[in-house]
């Protein structure tokens, strides 16, 4: 029995060590973006610093690509792009980004339309931040609110 209980204890700190010290990654989000937008770059960088990787594409329109994923022409913003299977328009902070995922929502995607300053790549130093809403949307167009943000 020692040798079992002993034999036990070598797997158990042989396995355990590399199961809690394993770095959990997000997956990548594909970005379409127009090349010129600094607003677009701003939010590349807070998906980045909030451990996404991101493939940024530049393209002339991104109407096409909305159109492609599903995502409500009215929300449309200067960016789309594409997580895990859902759709993302406009400046979409990452946390609730990280929090669909983990939910896996019956949706087709999260929205912040409108541009709304202080919102991720929207920040100006020294200007108050609007209130604004993170929209969660099906592929027939009906949302609800997923998470508000209040102005500041």
């Amino acid at each position: 029995m020692q040798r079992r209980t002993l034999l036990r204890a070598v797997v158990l700190l042989g396995v355990l060590p590399a199961i809690s010290f394993a770095k959990v990654s997000q997956p990548v989000i594909e970005v379409y973006k127009t090349p010129t937008c600094g607003c677009c770059t701003d939010w590349i960088d807070h998906l980045r610093a909030h451990g996404f990787q991101v493939n940024a594409h530049n393209v002339q329109d991104t109407a096409p690509y909305r159109a492609k994923f599903g995502v409500p022409a009215s929300f449309g913003s200067c960016h789309t792009g594409l997580v895990g299977g859902y759709a993302l328009e406009g400046h979409v902070p990452a946390g609730d980004i990280k929090r669909m995922l983990a939910e896996k929502p019956k949706a087709r995607g999260l929205a912040v339309p409108g541009m709304p300053m202080g919102s991720p790549g929207m920040e100006v130093p020294g200007q108050a931040a609007d209130a604004y809403d993170v929209l969660l949307f099906q592929a027939d167009g009906k949302y609800k609110v997923y998470r508000h943000y209040a102005a500041k």
